[in-house]
């Protein structure tokens, strides 16, 4: 069996396939659109060229890595508004909840990172007195309690960055749809949705999850669908997963087969987990991801 190990990445308007050894060292990728294999220093032509021969097409030019151009270095370079990196956990509950405030504070209430009104003696009083009727309606938007479920599971998810996952928050998709979480480590691709149960009691009978006496939701459905969209723009396997957050009680008997349901206090049990992505394979995968045109098609 051969030790080279083969998989395609699409990111940056290219279509690659890296070859890496068993340990997650790349020794060499093939890029089809130049038709180029390129083989780094020690690494084997020929068994490259085994490797990589069921996914060669046409004539390929074989040789080192050439020298990138400043042409290369600039189409390479990420913009600012395409990296998805920076954004935060419920990014766009922030900006909905901005918009929710301005009408009566010019948006300057809301600190940048804050999920709540900021309190300050500037605050008009009618935020500031429970009897207020826009006080309610403020408090008891339920964006609140989804911006801070958000934010507790990006928290842990980020925590595992020591074991070696890379995440991103709030991936939008075309249709207005979004992923809460993406979270690529040693485990494989996670795509992970957030469910805020606030003390409740949730109840799972797949696809349909209840949290409290609300009516139930098809969140597993939800979750399904955002891990296959994901596995598209990745060209990967993605499981979903189900967080949810400070739940009361949650009965998931049975477990469905193929959504993960968490607490919020079980995801750092994935730092645990690994045997599916090699060290090379989460950087290759993190890099396509945080491209914002890599979601463009899903």
């Amino acid at each position: 069996m051969s030790r080279l190990r083969v998989t395609p990445t699409r990111g940056q308007g290219r279509d690659r396939l890296y070859v890496s050894l068993r340990d997650g060292t790349t020794v060499a990728w093939y890029d089809k659109d130049t038709g180029r294999v390129s083989v780094l220093s020690g690494a084997g032509r020929d068994e490259v060229l085994s490797a990589l021969a069921p996914y060669l097409t046409g004539e390929v030019t074989v040789g080192p890595p050439r020298v990138p151009t400043p042409a290369d270095l600039d189409r390479l370079s990420l913009h600012p508004d395409d990296d998805l990196a920076p954004n935060r956990p419920g990014e766009a509950l922030h900006a909905e909840l901005a918009e929710l405030d301005a009408p009566w504070t010019g948006g300057a209430a809301r600190s940048s990172g804050s999920s709540g009104f900021s309190g300050s003696s500037s605050s008009p009083s009618f935020l500031s007195s429970p009897s207020s009727p826009l006080w309610r309606r403020w408090h008891q938007d339920p964006r609140q309690a989804e911006l801070l479920a958000q934010e507790t599971v990006g928290d842990r998810l980020d925590g595992l960055e020591g074991a070696g996952w890379r995440v991103l928050h709030s991936i939008p998709l075309p249709g207005a749809a979004r992923i809460d979480h993406l979270a690529i480590g040693p485990a494989g691709v996670l795509a992970v949705r957030t469910l805020p149960a606030r003390k409740r009691r949730v109840g799972v009978d797949d696809p349909l999850v209840r949290v409290g006496r609300a009516a139930p939701a098809p969140h597993l459905r939800w979750a399904r669908r955002a891990a296959e969209r994901a596995s598209r723009a990745l060209a990967a396997d993605v499981r979903p997963v189900l967080a949810v957050v400070e739940p009361g009680r949650l009965d998931a008997l049975p477990a469905p087969a193929d959504v993960r349901i968490l607490r919020d206090t079980e995801l750092a049990s994935l730092a645990s987990l690994g045997g599916v992505l090699k060290p090379a394979d989460i950087e290759s995968l993190y890099a396509t991801a945080r491209d914002r045109h890599s979601w463009l098609r899903v």
